[in-house]
């Protein structure tokens, strides 16, 4: 029997029964936590904030349970009451949703030895990521069971008044022993276990109104959820349709995301490798519309079409037959029909309603413009239920845009709020030189900066070192991520460019061409190709899966110092010590044309999201705005009292974020021009300044050793 050490930062934590000390890392071993819980291994790190074990509880005769670890290495910052908040919540959510067979059931929740531990039933099962690796693909009946084990879930915590908000097929187990070994490869009955409620969030009147912090995982979270940090019950529906696509065609989400934003949810169907079931395509269209308004509003609406759809028999006709128009009607069903279709389904077996998760489960189907109520079953609960139910329709009804209404002053309040409200959340230290270079991973979960001759991975949330990448034998210029956050690639000092795998820290492939140091590097929409320069006047385009060079574009008269794709990735601008800007023809390599305005030289260069813009930076103490297709200045902006080091524009193309030697950020509209407003905080010239993916995070690095992350207090 092994002892498993529970310092998170242990690399070998499994220990021989009977030590007192961890034969690695020297801490005092821990027997039994709580005099209860005896870990028996790691399942998995969680990079700054603690691990997560598999345990055996002594109370229930050794039953497994899983325990997560919260062990956040910074001490009074934003950073760690924002994980403890999180955390609680995790441990909040599961209590108030109590025992239910497709849930984790809360077994503890307590501190010991300064770490919080919450502690969960063990589910014995494979999450449907790895499902999916298996089986390759997915068929319409398949995927139309797993939408009939979820959504009863869905409508359970929903009605609790919770939103998952993280749903995606990682976060989706389903039971080992429940598996069958038929061709079809799915079984029905709660075999799903929905899992991970760290980032739920209560669904309140004051969540609904005001924007919150962004949770959830890019391309599964609706755009209301990455864009505002709002959630409701149709932001869970939409993760839900995500992950059935990704079930479906084997193409992740979050990979379109990063590629197209939110445009692939319209032709999602060109994704599919053979045709599918038509109602089903239905379906999941209505719940991959982007706006939250045209998805289903709850889980109940959903469950109401898959049922209709499942047999082509009269009572399922019937009831078809009772739903309002979709569009232009605000007519409610006639108590004729009503009872028609409900003494059809009466006649149906249960086997004939399988969104039915348990006897005398009402059904509803509450629409916009009017509804029609069945109620299967009877006793005081579900009359109650159905009184209360009955109220809330026949509001509805003598107002039926209410819902609509509110809705569309909900966005326009939001689109109405001051844009660039950013405030220092933390502040990250232990550099020994100046950062010259910060970048985020397309999630939003960790920062890479300059270390010397290394680079440093950070949490940021927790601000804490995840990993040190060491390789260069010079200083570390500039660092830039892949749009698919696998790849990152250096540029140094030492005349090289390093590739590097993100998940493992492995050196993939070294470039060496130029003849004096690298300072700046892009990389292409698609992550295929890289671009750099040097201070040798030249640029070097490179294929990035093979490490091979593709060509170099000669025409600076000086050290290139920025670099920057277009959009569509068929124009790349370079902003040079000569002063100039230069944008080149990718396919052929040539020169389109010149861009001269500026009196210094050029340190930065970025383009606008749509392509129409480019914004750059100088020691001139200005930011200039140039019609890209054109190459024609819109406006100069100035501002800052000394020169100008870094430009970034958001991911919406409203905001310009630039940095300078006078030790400030200022923010800008892009529209306008105007300034928006100025951050203050570093104590010497900032070097390095980026959005994060979602717009929601600014994080700086500069002269004075250290690195600032700001947050949106929308």
């Amino acid at each position: 029997m092994m002892i498993c050490c529970l310092n998170p930062d242990c690399p070998n934590p499994l220990n021989p029964s009977g030590k007192k000390l961890c034969q690695t890392c020297c801490t005092p071993l821990v027997a039994l936590l709580r005099n209860r819980f005896r870990i028996i291994e790691v399942l998995s790190d969680e990079g700054g904030f603690g691990r997560t074990y598999l345990a055996e509880d002594g109370d229930k005769l050794d039953e497994r349970c899983v325990i997560k670890q919260l062990a956040p290495r910074v001490q009074g910052t934003w950073a760690l009451n924002k994980s403890m908040e999180l955390f609680q919540k995790e441990a909040q959510r599961l209590q108030e949703l109590g025992e239910h067979p497709q849930i984790p059931t809360l077994l503890a929740y307590f501190e010991q030895d300064n770490y919080l531990y919450l502690v969960q039933q063990f589910i014995d099962g494979q999450n449907l990521l790895r499902e999916l690796q298996r089986k390759k693909k997915y068929n319409s009946n398949e995927i139309r069971e797993i939408l009939l084990d979820l959504l009863p879930i869905l409508k359970f915590i929903h009605d609790q008044g919770v939103i998952h908000r993280d749903i995606k097929p990682q976060n989706i187990i389903r039971r080992r022993a429940a598996s069958l070994s038929s061709t079809a490869g799915v079984s029905t009955g709660g075999n799903l276990v929905l899992i991970d409620f760290g980032s739920a969030k209560q669904l309140t009147a004051k969540v609904q109104m005001k924007i919150g912090t962004s949770i959830g995982s890019q391309g599964y979270s609706p755009i209301e959820q990455i864009r505002d940090g709002a959630a409701y019950p149709a932001s869970d529906l939409f993760s839900l349709g995500a992950t059935c696509f990704h079930l479906l065609t084997g193409v992740s989400p979050f990979k379109l995301w990063t590629e197209y934003g939110y445009s692939w949810v319209q032709d999602w169907q060109q994704y599919l490798k053979s045709p599918i079931n038509r109602e089903l395509a239905q379906v999941l269209d209505k719940l991959l519309q982007k706006d939250p308004q045209d998805r289903y509003q709850s889980a109940d609406e959903a469950l109401v079409d898959l049922s209709i759809q499942q047999q082509p028999l009269s009572p399922q006709a019937a009831l078809h037959s009772v739903k309002s128009p979709q569009k232009g009607g605000s007519k409610a069903p006639s108590p004729s029909r009503v009872r028609t279709a409900t003494k059809h389904i009466k006649k149906l077996p249960m086997t004939q309603l399988p969104f039915l998760s348990k006897p005398h489960l009402l059904l509803r189907n509450s629409l916009l413009a009017g509804s029609a109520i069945l109620l299967l079953g009877s006793g005081e609960f579900w009359y109650q239920q159905f009184r209360r139910l009955e109220m809330r329709i026949s509001s509805s009804l003598s107002q039926p845009n209410t819902g609509v209404a509110n809705r569309e002053a909900i966005f326009h309040q939001r689109s109405q709020a001051p844009p660039g409200n950013f405030s220092l959340a933390s502040t990250v230290t232990g550099y020994s030189n100046s950062i010259l270079s910060v970048a985020i991973t397309p999630d939003g979960k960790t920062i890479a900066s300059n270390n010397n001759d290394a680079i440093k991975l950070l949490s940021l949330v927790t601000g804490q070192e995840i990993a040190t990448l060491s390789g260069h034998s010079n200083r570390v210029n500039f660092l830039a991520i892949s749009p698919d956050g696998q790849i990152l690639v250096s540029g140094s000092e030492d005349k090289t460019i390093k590739i590097w795998n993100l998940a493992t820290g492995q050196d993939i492939h070294t470039l060496e061409s130029h003849s004096n140091s690298v300072h700046t590097l892009a990389l292409s929409h698609d992550g295929k190709i890289l671009a750099d320069g040097s201070d040798d006047n030249t640029i070097q385009l490179w294929d990035l899966a093979t490490g091979s060079e593709i060509r170099t574009l000669r025409g600076h008269s000086n050290w290139v110092r920025s670099v920057a794709f277009s959009p569509d990735g068929s124009v790349l601008a370079s902003g040079s010590f000569d002063k100039t800007i230069k944008l080149w023809n990718l396919p052929s390599g040539r020169i389109i044309r010149t861009l001269e305005g500026h009196s210094d030289k050029v340190t930065s260069v970025a383009i606008s999201p749509d392509g129409s813009v480019l914004a750059s930076g100088s020691f001139d103490k200005t930011i200039k705005l140039w019609n890209l297709p054109s190459g024609r200045i819109i406006r100069t902006l100035e501002g800052h009292s000394d020169k100008v080091t870094s430009v970034a524009i958001s991911p919406d193309g409203k905001i310009l974020a630039s940095s300078s030697f006078d030790k400030t950020i200022k923010l800008w509209n892009m529209t306008t021009g105007q300034p928006i407003r100025t951050l203050e905080g570093h104590s010497q010239g900032i070097q390095s300044v980026t959005f994060s993916s979602d717009g929601k995070t600014l994080v700086s690095g500069g002269d004075d050793k250290t690195i600032k992350i700001w947050q949106t207090s929308l």
